[in-house]
């Protein structure tokens, strides 16, 4: 039997998944639509696994095995269409199905057995979830008959991740196997992405039964809503004809549509300025004259500025998120606020909303561009240049910049700027979680959807290597930097393992303070610089415990370290030289360097500060 905690999603055929995208190959078609076998067929449940696997058109899954997963890691050694990954680290694995997705648009596979090893998947598993990444996990469990008897390495996952998934199964019975699977590739790639898991009894693995297909799913009460409804889509566009303050708050839903191309339709017929939040860095391209950068609480000024002083809000696949909005009731006040997104849940969530709009953003905007032109055809075009002109004079006031420091290391700042210039916009660039993936969004420019990809919404340290790891295997020609921390690298640098003897030559920048630095900024700023436990003894003074330049040889990498500004870009220069195995290298950086603007926790964005002890006020007035 098979059993799934959430209401089963009438009988409808399966559509083809969207492209993550602009630019990036397609993802794998739907269930139904692969090469299909004609009649049942005598296999195992663990065949039938992999059977349905190589259906679904799955190439690569990373997994390590285990006794519950046992029975499958055999058929799967025989198959000539999916590749399997060995990690190091379950988290791993999942971080590197998550990367794969990013960079592909397929649907991210990873693979663990029970107990130990599904728990292990919880954090990958949370982290796609808050991100929208299209995964399918795949996880043993002990036998049918010793579920709920306390069995050894036995965890009810269903259970554990039913807040963190968008779906999740239990199947012991062998026959479900094949349309359980068909299923959770349908729902992680359509509506609004997610993951899936699928956990399986070993008694099922093991007992005979027949491999077939499904020609077409039936989920009823599942029907994503993709079109959006044409009344507001008519006042949205009469809102932004007339407004004399727009603003564009475009989130990552945005890339997850495919709708980057669209929306520098929007951007140019419609006039008005442009946020991307650190999901949907580079849905816009960084160059665009109307782009003004990061909103939050580490955005710029003139991005932060803008929401606050804007007339209409349009929000375009974002959550309103609490890093975005600051102290919520304070967030655009003088704002009419439309959003639109393909989630229902996420419309009015956190803020108020004047015009709703629930619909796949590829659609929303494509229906929106020719209501505008008509709205503009009929009224004109509306007089922005006094918007333009306060909106140029903050970024021209306050840009984005930093200061030398005084300890004689590196900037930070200067070295990631360096990464991006030297490496380039087609390069993937894969941050970590803390001051370094701030700074890594804010100096890096990106020109295109896909170039960049990092842990937003669950802010998982230890996701950078991994998910570089997966972003290089599906796409192997690009050049792929995993940007950490000195703190982050540390819980999953094991993975360069599974990188050197798997030939995925992802190079890593260490950003080395020697210490927990976005906790360390905020002790400086909150707590008197009282820097309880955030010293980690990696970079600064005799001692380097470990050196990763030692540690990156052991893992059969090139470990180089560059500590003087003179030999920057001569040590990136080399990294990027080398192709035929992992490359880390280690930045010493400054430790008091910190990351600005800023807005702190729980407070008005109209608190922003562009540097220690300077605030930029703006007359909030009407």
């Amino acid at each position: 039997m098979v059993q799934g905690p959430h209401p089963a999603p009438p009988r409808s055929p399966v559509r083809p998944a969207r492209p993550v995208a602009d630019g990036l190959p397609r993802p794998v078609e739907s269930p139904a639509d692969a090469p299909r076998h004609v009649g049942p067929e005598k296999v195992t449940g663990a065949q039938s696994i992999v059977r349905s696997l190589e259906e679904a058109g799955v190439e690569v899954v990373f997994g390590i095995p285990g006794g519950a997963i046992l029975p499958t890691y055999d058929p799967l050694m025989d198959s000539t269409k999916v590749r399997h990954i060995l990690v190091r680290h379950e988290q791993g694995g999942g971080h590197a199905a998550a990367g794969y997705a990013y960079a592909t648009g397929k649907v991210g596979v990873t693979m663990a057995t029970s107990g130990p090893g599904a728990t292990n998947l919880v954090t990958a598993i949370a982290d796609a979830n808050m991100d929208s990444v299209p995964m399918v996990a795949i996880t043993g469990q002990v036998g049918a008959s010793m579920i709920g008897t306390d069995a050894f390495q036995e965890a009810d996952i269903v259970g554990i991740t039913l807040p963190v998934t968008k779906h999740n199964y239990l199947v012991t019975d062998p026959d479900d196997i094949p349309r359980t699977i068909a299923e959770a590739f349908h729902i992680a790639s359509t509506g609004r992405p997610g993951p899936v898991l699928v956990d399986i009894a070993k008694s099922a693995m093991q007992a005979q039964t027949t491999f077939s297909w499904p020609q077409d799913i039936a989920l009823p009460g599942y029907h994503p809503v993709t079109k959006p409804h044409a009344k507001q889509i008519r006042e949205a566009a009469r809102l932004i004809a007339t407004a004399r303050r727009p603003v564009l708050y475009v989130g990552g839903g945005v890339v997850r549509s495919g709708a980057s191309d669209l929306l520098r339709r929007l951007t140019d017929a419609s006039g008005a300025p442009v946020v991307t939040t650190l999901m949907a860095r580079g849905a816009l391209p960084d160059s665009h004259p109307q782009h003004l950068g990061m909103p939050g609480m580490h955005g710029t000024v003139a991005a932060v500025a803008a929401l606050q002083k804007a007339d209409l809000v349009v929000a375009l696949g974002a959550r309103f998120d609490d890093r975005v909005t600051g102290l919520l009731s304070s967030f655009a006040p003088l704002a009419t606020v439309v959003h639109a997104d393909i989630d229902p849940a996420e419309i009015g969530k956190n803020k108020r909303v004047d015009v709703p709009i629930v619909g796949d953003l590829r659609e929303v905007i494509g229906d929106l561009l020719p209501e505008l032109e008509r709205e503009h055809g009929q009224h004109g075009k509306p007089d922005l240049e006094a918007w333009w002109q306060q909106l140029d004079a903050w970024r021209e006031t306050f840009p984005l910049g930093f200061d030398e420091p005084s300890d004689g290391h590196l900037a930070p700042q200067h070295v990631i700027s360096r990464i991006g210039e030297i490496s380039g916009p087609e390069s993937i660039y894969v941050a970590g979680v803390g001051q370094h993936q701030m700074w890594a969004a804010q100096f890096i420019k990106y020109e295109r959807p896909g170039a960049w990809i990092n842990s937003g919404g669950l802010g998982t340290m230890g996701f950078s290597v991994p998910a570089a790891m997966g972003a290089k295997v599906g796409d192997p020609a690009r050049t792929v930097w995993a940007i950490d921390g000195d703190g982050c690298f540390q819980m999953t640098n094991q993975e360069l393992a599974t990188c050197t003897i798997n030939e995925i030559p992802i190079k890593v920048a260490v950003i080395n303070n020697s210490s927990l630095g976005m906790v360390r900024q905020w002790q400086t700023l909150f707590y008197e610089s009282r820097y309880s436990n955030t010293d980690l003894n990696t970079g600064h003074g005799t001692a380097r415990v470990p050196d990763f330049v030692k540690l990156a040889d052991a893992y059969g990498a090139v470990g180089l370290r560059c500590e003087t500004k003179a030999d920057v870009d001569a040590t990136i220069k080399r990294a990027m030289e080398i192709d035929d195995r992992p490359v880390v290298v280690d930045f010493t950086v400054s430790r008091d360097a910190m990351v600005w603007p800023m807005v702190a926790a729980g407070v008005s964005n109209d608190a922003i500060q562009y540097a220690r002890g300077i605030s930029p006020a703006w007359d909030r007035e009407d």
